[in-house]
């Protein structure tokens, strides 16, 4: 388990060539296993989409499809799909401290000023959802943005539920490990703190990547937002509610919505 110092705001530690090369297996390891694994697959998919005979606009992805016509292997399908990619914020956790309470004390997701961190979760996710969605209807009327369906489970009894957990799974594994893991990890590493917002931005656009042009830059824009709060806070709790408040809006919400608004409005 780590041993190294707890913060990367302390003064110089000394760290020796074996320990910093240590620290970076242990970045492309971790990052390896999700968050850049996702990134290289999405840059694949966007590679085959530009070399398609249709344009970008024309094609369309879907981010939680049904994965089995029977409902009960359906839910189970998805309950593994959001377990799984979990076990690297667990992973992170373990490595960032001697227990998983004292990581989540460092990285502000202790919970211990809740309704501060939830209102400002909000906020965020107000500030960064409403002009995304201003975005992603720019990139469909460009072309250079796919139609995303953000769910095609149908109507079962646990959908709604389902959902929800995925956009919570999906608020944990990036806060924390894109920004909180990557931005400690990165400090020890005695990157300045700009280089540090800039990398945890390009990973979070990178993975992004197979939905267009649009979305990659849009993310971007989230990402410095998110990882320079953090590096101001160093409170991870915020953006996982603003996470999950963002995709879970998506999600269920773009259902309601008449299919004649989302023509008019490009988000189709």
């Amino acid at each position: 388990m780590s041993q190294l110092p707890p913060s990367p705001t302390l003064p110089d530690d000394g760290l020796d060539r074996r320990t910093r090369r240590r620290l970076t297996a242990e970045i492309w390891i971790v990052l390896g296993l999700s968050l850049a694994k996702s990134g290289l697959y999405a840059l694949i998919v966007l590679l085959d989409r530009v070399t398609q005979t249709t344009s970008l606009g024309d094609q369309a992805t879907a981010l939680n499809p049904s994965q089995s016509s029977r409902p009960w292997l359906d839910l189970l399908y998805q309950l593994y799909s959001i377990l799984v990619p979990l076990v690297p914020v667990a992973l992170v956790l373990y490595l960032l401290a001697e227990t998983f309470r004292a990581a989540a004390r460092r990285i502000g997701l202790d919970w211990s000023r809740p309704w501060r961190d939830l209102g400002t979760g909000a906020l965020l996710a107000a500030a960064i959802g409403i002009p995304g969605l201003g975005l992603y209807a720019l990139g469909r009327a460009l072309g250079i943005t796919v139609q995303v369906q953000p769910e095609a489970l149908g109507s079962a009894w646990w959908t709604i539920p389902v959902l929800l957990l995925s956009a919570a799974q999906n608020g944990l594994l990036e806060e924390v490990v894109a920004v909180a893991y990557l931005s400690e990890r990165l400090g020890q590493l005695r990157w300045r703190g700009p280089a540090i917002v800039l990398a945890s931005a390009l990973l979070r656009g990178s993975y992004h990547l197979y939905q267009g042009i649009g979305p990659f830059i849009g993310n971007v824009v989230m990402g410095l937002v998110f990882a320079e709060y953090y590096r101001r806070t160093r409170r991870v709790a915020p953006l996982v509610v603003a996470h999950t408040l963002m995709d879970a809006f998506v999600f269920v919400g773009y259902s309601l919505v008449p299919a004649a608004w989302l023509v008019a409005l490009h988000l189709t």
